[in-house]
């Protein structure tokens, strides 16, 4: 009988969140205990949308899911995040050939900074698999860009892009 808990972490920018990223999340939701969703924060990185804003539109997104948690991180590595909120495991995806060798890399550095935490990777089905935020945000403005961004963005992420 199992007895440790199954803590997940799921990390990105989620600028914005997207259909990849919530088939991610219904994964881990079946296969951990609790899932936290980290925002993680780059410096040196050009967001669209605010800390906040990202926090308000992710945590909107998943209230139906009582096992998540919607957090954030700043200069930190994620399995130094990981350990911090004692993960056992962390969610990564994997939708293409150089993804995986990043994925790969980073899971062998992970490895080496802390063996106890696992990393479990997932390939999304194939109708989502080319999804990713700065696909969503290039198709931004030509006419009829609504009807086309709706259907790769959650509600709240949906209705966000509207005021902008």
């Amino acid at each position: 009988m199992r007895t440790k808990k199954r803590l997940g972490v799921y990390a990105g920018s989620f600028d914005p969140l997207t259909v990849g990223h919530l088939w991610m999340i219904q994964q881990g939701v079946g296969m951990f205990d609790r899932l936290i969703v980290g925002i993680g924060i780059n410096p040196e990185k050009k967001y669209t949308f605010s800390l906040e804003e990202r926090l308000s539109m992710v945590r909107d997104s998943l209230k139906a899911y009582r096992s998540v948690s919607v957090t954030s991180f700043s200069n930190q590595y994620l399995i130094e995040y990981a350990r911090s909120v004692k993960a056992t495991h962390i969610l990564r995806g994997i939708r293409s050939e150089s993804d995986y060798e990043y994925e790969r890399t980073m899971r062998n550095i992970n490895g080496d900074l802390d063996s106890g935490i696992c990393s479990v990777f997932l390939m999304p089905p194939r109708d989502i698999a080319e999804v990713s935020s700065s696909m969503v945000k290039g198709l931004i403005g030509p006419k009829g860009w609504q009807k086309v961004v709706r259907k790769y963005v959650s509600e709240p992420v949906y209705r966000r892009f509207l005021k902008v």
